[in-house]
């Protein structure tokens, strides 16, 4: 049977490095609560939406085989459905997939996942490069002979500033 339990990329990386998994969910360590919190397929999206929706850094949605796990996990009553936990460590090797989730809370490829982030920074910076020039041909119209220069760099850091506030914001 396979579960599913929604993670930071950075608790998945640590994972992979040390060969468990021990969050029990965004914040809580499985020794803090007991056990790892997962879900069927269908809850996935739920779950998502519940805790997961307003997350600033990257998630992965992990797949674990539960033959394959090392630890005991069950089936929980918790309010009026049942949800799949696992009481211990989620040994690395039970995952057989880590896919990125997007804002949405949508699986994709990593390629795809970066192609799109990809898109959007290189449409910033080429609005920024239009800032730039703008700042440059208006710049251009002083008598200074370093007008240009001076528009150019103004509106390059009006750019750039634009970037970072639009890159902060899409946190």
């Amino acid at each position: 049977m396979q579960i599913f339990h929604i993670a930071t990329a950075a608790d998945w990386a640590e994972a992979r490095r040390t060969g468990a998994y021990t969050t029990s969910t965004r914040g809580v360590t499985l020794d803090q609560e007991g056990f790892i919190h997962a879900a069927r397929r269908e809850q996935v999206r739920p779950v998502w939406e519940r805790y997961y929706a307003d997350a600033a850094e990257p998630l992965v949605l992990l797949t674990v085989d539960t033959d394959e796990l090392t630890s005991r996990w069950q089936e929980d009553a918790v309010g009026d459905d049942t949800y799949p936990h696992v009481y211990g460590p989620i040994n690395t090797s039970a995952v057989v997939r880590a896919q990125p989730l997007d804002r949405r809370g949508s699986t994709g490829s990593f390629t795809s996942v970066f192609v799109q982030e990809m898109g959007v920074r290189a449409g910033l910076a080429i609005a920024a490069m239009m800032l730039a020039g703008l700042g440059a041909a208006i710049g251009g119209r002083t008598p200074s002979a370093w007008g240009e220069f001076v528009g150019g760099v103004v509106g390059l850091l009006i750019g750039l500033g634009l970037i970072g506030l639009v890159l902060r914001r899409r946190r």
